[in-house]
């Protein structure tokens, strides 16, 4: 066999008998031990050691070069052979997944990084190689959790994978495994370097004939993505790790009962799914036919986790699906029985559990997502195969019914019982480590406190504190005194640990082994000590800038909490120049924390300096696409730019003079493209949240300024529905309405002209999708708008003027006529009362609308008749209007009611004249 297929092998994790034959007997029973999970022999061997060992001659006995220069391994080594080549990449695995087994997978180590770097020669501590790995593992800003286990070898695995290779194309795999494995030490996730992606993507030409490599490849790319918060692209990786390894998944409904006591069997979400065919060696314990459409469910596997019951007197312990039920026809899996679905492969029941991850980060935070996920879950569940595969699907199973009364006693078990297996040996270190690049699985540390924030929440706050203070996280141990309504325990534990009286387990050790040197141990600990300077100052608000400056100067400025905090504190105390200056520190050393981009863009709202609040805001959208104060917040920017002649919020000396050869329509273009840029904004904002009337308000405003008539009809509609029975005539914009009715009741024609004159070029193609439109229904959807929406809800003197011009437009003469007398019934002069007091100015409009609606049923009246007369029976289909005697009627009791108080008032001769010329009629 080849060195391409032992390559293969340890990316798979899996080794076969008939690699034991290669041409190279030493390099195939290193690969074999390394997957085997024997570390301990492959890193004592002559090969690791020449790799590895830390001489004294080099100087380095006190740790102060870097391990790169410590460890005896070039830097380059372009000379080497693909079995050189091959050596490095198996001692780099056996690092790389000795850390893993005593960080993630348990259970402990029999070897120790001193046992492979140290020479006899050497005088270096064990516990100091340690402190040292994880002080050279902070990266972006962020420390490295600091009682990470052998941390060493991850350092060592990161320095031989930065390697040069020529020969083995794993390798940038494998560099992409450890940087991947490095993020979950770190407290929060930064970016990578853009080749550690690029690198990847020749391994898929490389891996075409080989389906599963390619799916696990796309998979593993796919939970970076999905730890960095990208869950689109992390989502687009799913899909494809599906269609590499040949999958076929739905979520489709079947009958079912969920409850011992149901009598009727309902429809339940079910996920049917089938993995490809493939060797049955690959789907043990479980027994299946070639065919893979039935399966015997293996009796429970002692090496597996433990799968509590749930024990409920009503709930059942999964649901029960009718043995005739069926997925929809003409589905490709419709031949699949929900209550007896096939064993999937492995691989596929990992792409499940990512996609379940994928279904609660793309979905709304209600009880819907955890519907959809269960699904998911039980899947994976119902057929046990591997260990850290049962481990990840019982975590998430866990996770889903913690907020539920009935399971949540369940759920806090089960965590604990995951938390208690990982330093059991019931099951392989192989078996653990086979699948564990294609899961999510926390290590150790993150599971525990994952089962200390369950406590804390069901009100066990003495055990979560105690598991907090074991695991040295001191911002939760704060947050548990402050529950307990003792913030001062709080800051006195944080002021012990900055001023020596309390100290952190490995800070112990280090003094006790070198003698207490205090710089030492602030080189060492400078990252974790600069975050505990931060958390003092979020308690101690008086102090905080002292204490945030501190923690920035500690960490050699480059600690991003540091400047976050201090940018934060001073935007609430409105140092808005300030918090800019501290932001863009903060957002430059880790640019993936999307509230701190936030800040900063609200901050540069308030200074005035919209080109600045765009990027930042944009750079928010791009981090969490469903942030939708950040979609608003950038639409109202992008509407300041456009009515701003300085973007950049300079002060007049500072701002540079227009040319004057610069026309015009460039202004009015820039303006109309910023104003569709937030049209844009604010439908995404809409996406995510649907219920928000602000948001639906913004949108109708801009909707119409960009020309896009129907949606402005469905925002103002939306706001109609939402709020009309709490605000009632305040839910409508009469201009929003009054300029659709113009829109609706002038030519297509007429439309453009105005538009072209009011934005010029840029504009034209608004006006023409505005006679299209126009053309394609908009006076029907207006129409709907009164009709179906505003009119049943509320009512308004102008609304029901703009509703009469509308039936103007169509040339409803009755229809109109009778919205406008309606409009009259609402106004002053018809809701006056006799002898009532009024202003003079107040009856003078009542006189006007008195004329205005004489007047209308003056025009519209003889047109009502004439459609009368038209009609076929020679009967009136309006009940016949006699607009004349209303007009006098209309007239003479208004007459009648400010007869007493307004005789005299020069007006009342025009009501006098206007009463004659009715009585000529």
């Amino acid at each position: 066999m080849s060195f391409e297929d032992i390559e293969r092998a340890l990316i798979i994790g899996k080794w076969s008998k008939e690699l034991s034959s290669s041409e190279d007997s030493e390099i195939a029973k290193l690969a074999e031990k390394t997957i085997e999970g024997q570390f301990s022999e492959v890193l004592k061997s002559s090969s690791a050691r020449d790799l590895l060992a830390i001489d004294s001659a080099n100087g380095s006995n006190d740790l102060t070069a870097p391990f790169d220069a410590l460890v005896a391994l070039p830097t380059k080594r372009s000379g080497d052979s693909y079995r050189d080549e091959l050596v490095r990449i198996i001692v780099g695995v056996a690092c790389l997944h000795c850390f893993v087994q005593a960080n993630w997978t348990g259970p402990d180590i029999d070897v120790k990084p001193g046992d492979v770097l140290l020479q006899s020669s050497a005088s270096i501590s064990e516990d100091n190689l340690n402190q040292k790995a994880i002080a050279e593992l902070a990266y972006g800003g962020e420390p490295a959790y600091h009682l990470a286990q052998a941390a060493t070898f991850l350092r060592i695995s990161q320095i031989i994978f930065d390697l040069p290779f020529v020969h083995c194309k794993s390798a940038s795999w494998w560099r992409f495994r450890t940087a991947r494995i490095h993020q979950h030490v770190l407290d929060d996730p930064t970016p990578l370097p853009p080749q550690f992606i690029s690198d990847l993507q020749p391994l898929y030409a490389d891996f075409a004939s080989q389906r599963d490599l390619a799916g696990r490849l796309s998979l593993e790319q796919g939970l970076l993505q999905h730890h960095h918060g990208n869950d689109k692209v992390a989502l687009q990786h799913f899909i494809d790790a599906t269609k590499y390894t040949g999958m076929e998944y739905e979520l489709t409904g079947a009958l079912g009962k969920r409850t011992k006591f149901q009598q009727t069997d309902l429809s339940q979400l079910v996920l049917l799914a089938e993995s490809r065919n493939r060797d049955t060696e690959s789907l043990q314990p479980a027994e299946v036919d070639p065919n893979m459409h039935s399966v015997v469910k293996p009796s429970p596997d002692p090496s597996l986790p433990e799968t509590l019951a749930l024990n409920d007197d009503t709930l059942l312990e999964q649901t029960e699906f009718t043995s005739t039920s069926k997925g929809a026809s003409g589905s490709k899996l419709s031949h699949i029985d929900p209550s007896s679905q096939p064993a999937l492969h492995p691989l596929d029941q990992c792409i499940l559990l990512s996609l379940c991850l994928n279904v609660k980060n793309t979905s709304p935070s209600h009880g819907l997502t955890t519907e959809q996920m269960a699904p998911y879950v039980s899947r994976v569940v119902s057929h046990p195969q591997n260990w850290s595969i049962h481990t990840m699907a019982l975590l998430l199973r866990s996770r889903l019914e913690s907020s539920r009364t009935r399971t949540v006693e369940r759920s806090t078990l089960q965590l604990q019982a995951l938390v208690d297996q990982m330093p059991t040996a019931d099951s392989s270190l192989a078996e653990r480590l086979l699948y564990f690049h294609v899961l999510p699985l926390p290590s150790k540390w993150e599971l525990e406190k994952e089962l200390a924030s369950r406590f804390l929440s069901l009100g066990v706050v003495k055990s979560a504190l105690e598991i907090f203070e074991r695991l040295e996280m001191w911002e939760e141990v704060v947050k548990c005194w402050q529950s307990m309504e003792r913030p001062d325990k709080g800051i006195s534990i944080v002021r012990d640990l900055l001023e020596g009286r309390k100290a952190e387990a490995e800070t112990v050790i280090s003094r006790a082994k070198t003698g207490g040197s205090e710089s030492r141990r602030q080189v060492v600990d400078s990252a974790r000590e600069a975050k505990l300077w931060c958390l003092l100052g979020d308690l101690e608000p008086h102090n905080a800038v002292e204490h945030y400056e501190r923690a920035w100067s500690i960490s050699r400025e480059t600690s991003g909490r540091a400047m976050r905090s201090l940018g934060g504190f001073h935007f609430t105390h409105e140092r808005y120049g300030d918090a800019i200056v501290c932001l863009r520190k903060a957002v430059a050393i880790n640019p993936l924390l999307a509230r701190s981009w936030f800040v900063l863009g609200c901050s540069y709202v308030r200074e005035g300096n919209w080109m600045g609040a765009r990027d930042a805001f944009v750079r928010c959208v791009q981090i969490d696409d469903e942030d939708v104060e950040s979609w608003n917040n950038l639409a109202t920017v992008y509407l300041r730019m456009g009515t701003s002649q300085s973007g950049d919020g300079a002060s007049d000396k500072e701002r540079v003079d227009v040319d004057e050869n610069t026309s015009a329509s460039s202004s009015s273009e820039a303006t109309f493209n910023n104003k569709l840029l937030a049209f844009r904004a604010l439908k995404q904002a809409l996406k995510f949240s649907h219920d928000n009337w602000r948001v639906w308000a913004n949108y109708m405003l801009v909707a119409m300024d960009v020309g896009d008539y129907f949606e402005a009809c469905r925002a103002q509609a939306r706001l109609v529905e939402d709020r009309s029975a709490k605000v009632g005539v305040e839910a409508l914009d009469y201009d929003i309405i009054e300029r659709l009715v113009d829109v609706v009741t002038r030519p297509p024609s007429t439309e453009s002209q105005e538009e072209n004159s009011a934005q010029e070029t840029s504009e034209t193609e608004s006006a023409s999708a505005s006679a299209t439109r126009y053309a394609h229904g908009l006076p029907s959807r207006v129409l709907d708008l009164f009709e179906r929406t505003m009119l049943p809800r509320v009512s308004s003197q102008r609304l029901f003027r703009a509703y009469a011009r509308l039936l103007t437009g169509q040339r409803r003469w009755a229809d109109a006529l009778k919205a406008y007398l309606d409009a009259y019934r609402m106004g002053r002069a018809a809701t006056m009362e006799k002898g009532e007091e009024l202003e003079e100015s107040a009856w003078r409009d009542a006189v006007q609308e008195v004329e205005d609606i004489v007047d209308i049923l003056r025009n519209f009246g003889p047109r009502v008749d004439a459609e009368e007369k038209r009609d076929a029976d020679g009967e009136s289909t309006k009940g016949g209007l006699k607009w004349e005697g209303q007009a006098r009627s209309i007239l003479r009791t208004f007459m009648a009611r400010t007869k007493d108080n307004f005789e005299d008032d020069p007006a009342w001769e025009k009501l006098t004249q206007l009463q004659e010329e009715l009585a000529r009629n």
